[in-house]
């Protein structure tokens, strides 16, 4: 009996796997968030240390975030975390872009700055006070130099 019962099981797996298979993947808010804080931090540090190519990278990665935000979760909770995610898009991603292609370090802290208070605005609006972000002061990605390689300050990577 207990055979049988096992031999069952065993030839339900491939069709549990394949259900989960067809499924698409739908990474959860905090899952976002999470990514979203740490490109905020690297972008920080990239900046910086004047690796405008990378500072552009994580920009790009930020913004990825934003409309994956926009995407997946455009209200959660009756909050209209989408058009949030817009207005951060359209002006303080744009800002700070700007200043990332300017080479212009006071005009990215002036927009990272801004870009930091937005991030506190939603948290409040979505009822997620509790989650504060703030201006790096630490670097816990001790495995990258976020130094521009000699001669490299300039370059400028591939959108997707």
């Amino acid at each position: 009996m207990i055979r049988i019962a096992f031999a069952v099981a065993l030839s339900l797996l491939p069709l549990a796997a394949r259900a989960q298979q067809n499924e698409p993947f739908k990474p959860g808010l905090g899952e976002i968030m999470t990514l979203q804080q740490m490109r905020h931090l690297k972008l920080w540090f990239a900046a910086q240390s004047g690796n405008w190519g990378l500072a552009d990278y994580e920009l790009d990665e930020l913004k990825e975030g934003f409309e994956d935000i926009t995407k997946y979760y455009p209200t959660k909770d009756n909050v209209p975390t989408g058009t949030m995610a817009e207005a951060v898009v359209a002006k303080e991603i744009a800002d700070l872009a700007k200043a990332i292609e300017a080479k212009d370090r006071k005009a990215f802290a002036s927009a990272f700055g801004r870009l930091t208070a937005s991030c506190n605005a939603c948290h409040q609006a979505s009822k997620h006070e509790f989650i504060s972000i703030r201006r790096p002061s630490g670097n816990p990605y001790t495995n990258q130099s976020f130094t521009p390689a000699a001669g490299k300050s300039d370059v400028r990577h591939d959108r997707h």
